[in-house]
């Protein structure tokens, strides 16, 4: 039995021949941008992941697409990246389908019978701003929502079939609400620009998606009630738990890539060997008991606080234990292949996705203390 044989498993009971299909490539030709992923995914039905089965789709739970990731994580961080933004947006269609108008389904029926891939436009990658607070402006003009603005970095972006993109719009009552525009990628105005400048996962196609008055129908836009303050409604919570599970999940695969070989090789102390499988998998067991909760149906502010909680403990788990990873390799693992200082990189970089710790500190403990959770 190797570290990661039951992930793999959930993988192929999904996406039947996918792991194999991308362990017989080498590792740096999947983290290429023109690398076979996001094909050989296509191809294996992984759109389809977290859609229903009520619409056609594989119907995963919470806890089946955390292991998945994982299984694709240390096969190819790249791809565990992109696609974690894929299902989070198809989460939140699904989320959304209970109060819209009834193009969600359609919509997710679409993505599962025809592979469609979807980008996620919401805000990341600007320092020092919340990420509720969009990165493209809209107006409204004759019925139709015009967008302005672009999203960088955007994994899946020259991959996209839909880009999922956040928006302010007025309410009923004047003041501002977050929206969700759903963006077809071949819309007058939408384009895309190089950006991403990392060899570390540059799979994920997370290149800069620029909107330049794309004129969107108001059925392509589904409406929350969360407004600038950053308090979140059960939507945003739903959105925001997918996100933390999925992103997570794929980078403890990677870290899980490289303790593999650790353990897989001789002269390792069994004492150096036991303490990362130990750590690495108490940080993959607190994130499944977060998905587990979801999965039973909890979705709550503070099983969004847990999902948090376990995602900056695996974010600590990853830093201690690809360094003692690549200590245990030694020079001549070094010397002869890129592989191992690659994962320990990319697993790394979990810790700049959004929110960050630091943001989140005051947050978390004011939560913790009965306040409204705020994401900043």
């Amino acid at each position: 039995m190797s570290l990661l044989d039951a992930e793999r498993q959930q993988l192929d009971a999904f996406m039947p021949g996918l792991d194999a299909a991308l362990a017989a490539h080498p590792l740096d030709q999947l983290e290429s941008p023109s690398g076979p992923g996001i094909k050989l995914f296509r191809e294996a039905g992984g759109p389809a992941l977290v859609v229903p089965a009520g619409n056609a789709g594989r119907g995963a739970t919470p806890l089946q697409a955390v292991r998945v990731q994982r299984a694709i994580g240390a096969r190819s961080p790249s791809l565990a990246a992109a696609t974690a933004m894929h299902h989070f947006s198809v989460a939140g269609l699904v989320a959304a389908a209970a109060h819209g108008s009834g193009l969600e389904w359609m919509l997710l029926e679409a993505i599962a019978g025809d592979g469609l891939l979807l980008a996620s436009g919401f805000s990341e990658g600007r320092t020092g701003q919340s990420i509720l607070r969009p990165a493209v402006s809209a107006g409204l003009r004759d019925g139709r929502v015009v967008l302005n603005g672009s999203k960088k970095p955007c994994s899946l972006a020259r991959s996209m079939d839909l880009l999922t993109v956040s928006l302010v719009l007025p309410g009923p009552d004047g003041v501002g609400r977050l929206a969700v525009g759903i963006v077809p990628a071949g819309t007058e105005g939408v384009s895309v620009r190089p950006f991403w400048g990392n060899p570390v996962l540059a799979g994920a196609e997370s290149d800069e998606v620029v909107l330049a008055d794309v004129v969107l129908d108001e059925r392509m836009v589904v409406r929350t009630d969360v407004t600038a303050d950053s308090v979140l409604d059960p939507l945003n919570v739903a959105g925001f738990l997918w996100f933390e599970l999925l992103i997570t999940a794929g980078y403890l695969g990677a870290a899980g890539a490289l303790v593999e070989r650790v353990v897989a090789k001789g002269g390792v102390p069994a004492a150096e060997r036991a303490a990362m499988v130990t750590e690495l998998g108490a940080a993959t067991l607190a994130l499944e008991a977060v998905a587990g909760a979801m999965t039973d149906g909890e979705h709550g502010e503070r099983l969004l606080v847990d999902a948090l909680v376990a995602r900056y403990a695996a974010q600590d788990a990853i830093a201690r234990t690809t360094r003692t990873a690549l200590d245990a390799l030694g020079g001549m693992a070094f010397i002869t292949s890129g592989d191992g200082t690659y994962l320990a990189s990319a697993a790394n970089a979990l810790a700049f996705h959004p929110p960050s710790r630091g943001r989140m500190a005051e947050s978390l403990c004011a939560a913790l203390d009965g306040a409204p959770l705020r994401i900043t």
